[in-house]
């Protein structure tokens, strides 16, 4: 079974204990809320966003809430089940970062939260080129990821068992593989990790898609 099979059974594993203890995170981080609020002041008007890597699909409702027209996209079918359930005012579809369930440029933001931390660098490229091509001209990509180069193997989850890598990238070598991809990146921040997280450094990039000449 490949990297991207057992994620995916790890996380529909884990998809009902996942969903109650992530349904109000964003309460807890006001970073997060004003970097998202920020992202869709920003995008080109009125276009819809994507929420990749969405899990139960709380960040994708915290958007539809306030007016965007917003898209989940997660690899495993259980959490998408969990987020249709719980997020009734937003669309969902599953999908792979890889090869993403989406028409080219159809969206003017992306948020992907923690999901290329379940890539390996070999994967980032084509993921990234995936985000690229879903975007449109002068659309926005905000990645969050765990700063640093550790690769963390989780065989025990929430009470469950899994298999699953979470990979830390460092905030340089995304930037740049975001530079090779065609983006230009606009922002970069860090932070500590708020106390009801788990202890690591957190990193954000903005980057654009470029707009037309």
């Amino acid at each position: 079974m490949d990297a991207h099979q057992t994620t995916r059974r790890s996380y529909d594993t884990v998809a009902g204990a996942y969903a109650g203890r992530l349904r109000d995170e964003l309460d807890g981080k006001p970073l997060d809320r004003a970097l998202l609020a920020a992202l869709l002041e920003q995008r080109p008007a009125g276009t819809p966003v994507a929420d990749l890597g969405c899990g139960p699909g709380h960040v994708t409702g915290w958007l539809a809430a306030r007016g965007a027209t917003a898209v989940g996209v997660d690899l495993s079918p259980g959490m998408i089940e969990v987020a249709r359930r719980e997020q009734p005012g937003a669309e969902f579809r599953v999908g792979d970062l890889l090869s993403l369930p989406a028409a080219d440029g159809e969206f003017g933001a992306v948020i992907a939260f923690y999901s290329v931390i379940h890539l390996t660098p070999g994967e980032l490229p084509a993921a990234l080129a995936e985000l690229y091509r879903v975007l449109r001209p002068g659309g926005l990509a905000l990645l969050a990821f765990h700063a640093g180069t550790e690769v963390r193997h989780v065989t025990d989850w929430l009470g469950h068992d899994v298999d699953v890598d979470f990979r830390f990238y460092e905030p340089a070598d995304m930037a740049a593989a975001l530079e090779a991809a065609g983006f230009t990146v606009q922002a970069r921040l860090e932070r500590a990790a708020y106390p009801a997280e788990v202890d690591t450094r957190r990193a954000y990039l903005l980057a654009a898609r470029p707009a037309l000449q």
